[in-house]
């Protein structure tokens, strides 16, 4: 497909990466594509990033048609940019969309945006260690129509932020506060998809999470309230008796890119992956009987985020004396690597975007 590229005249001043912080600034430009019944996907164009205007009775405004992505890019020194595994963000970005009634978009045409664009901004790509651009491809509902029923126009963007190292200071185990009251998501619902209204959904577990004092929330599956599923928008992973446990993928679960990854890797190890539904009461005895080695949650922010505690019904355990563990370090260092092009490749996940 053919986009049409216009070139900003009014270039933004780059930010030095040691202030670059998360999701605060974003390039000078964006991709951009329409959907009209009748008519389907068209006018893809890469321009400058800008505001743009929406009736208030669009429709994602009243019932929340929009969904979203994230990945990264990456400097592999030598003027390389690697992008890992674009191909699962764009067929789970169709699977979500699918799930909120929206229009999906050839996967090859997302990669072709993701890789042009990329290439039109390079300029913006940081390359300190621990950098990386950040990627939000994004769909949102136009029409402007208050009754209940899917859109007839949408709007297709990705907008990309340089951003600077996740873990600033040092990657240090958080506290985790397992929630029991909030749920996030249940099967049938839109738990496996990166719908927009997930994440307002989150909020308010998060919330009361940090006005505790925990740097995050853990939630528990909607029905029984007992069972492990996501650390706040991560997965969860446990390291126990030597294997890895994690939960497994049941409709109210994100499939997350970089779980995907970390099961790979662990298993080419050598190491038993296990997943399966975990009762929260589970990894509390296993601490108390010496079994619970490591927790940590997986991400593409993060990518590895080890847990140093866990509180529930009154009850805190320390895991590993709130150090990091030598499995969660392993995997950090592992896919760090590969995706910045400083290790072999040996799964085919990084891609080389041509400049």
């Amino acid at each position: 497909m053919e986009f049409r590229k216009e070139r900003t005249h009014n270039p933004k001043a780059k930010i030095e990466d040691a202030k670059l912080g998360f999701g605060k600034h974003f390039t000078d430009h964006m991709f951009s594509m329409e959907y009209e019944v009748g008519r389907g996907w068209h006018d893809p164009a890469i321009v400058p990033y800008a505001p743009f205007s929406l009736e208030p009775a669009a429709m994602v405004f009243h019932y929340g048609q929009a969904v979203f992505e994230g990945l990264k890019a990456y400097h592999g020194g030598d003027r390389r940019i690697l992008l890992f595994r674009p191909n699962m963000n764009v067929a789970r970005f169709n699977r979500s969309a699918q799930r909120l009634c929206i229009p999906v978009i050839d996967e090859a045409v997302q990669l072709q945006a993701l890789r042009e664009l990329v290439a039109f901004d390079a300029d913006w790509m940081p390359k300190s260690p621990g950098t990386s651009m950040y990627i939000r491809p994004l769909v949102v509902a136009t029409q402007p129509n208050l009754g209940v029923k899917p859109s007839e126009t949408y709007r297709y963007m990705i907008v990309m932020s340089p951003v600077g190292s996740y873990y600033a200071n040092g990657m240090s185990p958080v506290k985790i506060y397992i929630e029991d009251d909030y749920v996030r998501s249940v099967r049938g619902a839109v738990g496996f998809t990166k719908a927009s209204a997930n994440y307002a959904i989150s909020m308010k577990g998060q919330v009361k999470a940090q006005e505790m004092g925990y740097d995050q929330v853990l939630w528990l599956d909607g029905v029984e309230r007992r069972y492990i599923e996501e650390v706040g928008t991560s997965n969860a992973f446990f390291v126990i008796n030597g294997q890895l446990v994690t939960p497994e993928l049941n409709g109210s679960i994100l499939p997350g890119i970089t779980r995907d990854s970390v099961i790979h890797i662990a298993q080419s190890w050598g190491m038993t992956v296990v997943e399966r539904r975990i009762p929260a009461e589970e990894i509390f005895e296993a601490h108390r009987e010496g079994r619970l080695e490591e927790a940590f949650a997986t991400g593409t922010a993060a990518v590895v985020s080890p847990v140093g505690e866990f509180s529930w019904n009154g009850q805190s355990i320390r895991i590993n004396d709130g150090q990091i563990g030598t499995v969660s370090q392993r995997l950090y260092d592992t896919l760090t690597s590969i995706q910045t092009g400083h290790a072999p490749d040996p799964f085919g996940w990084v891609t080389e975007v041509l400049l």
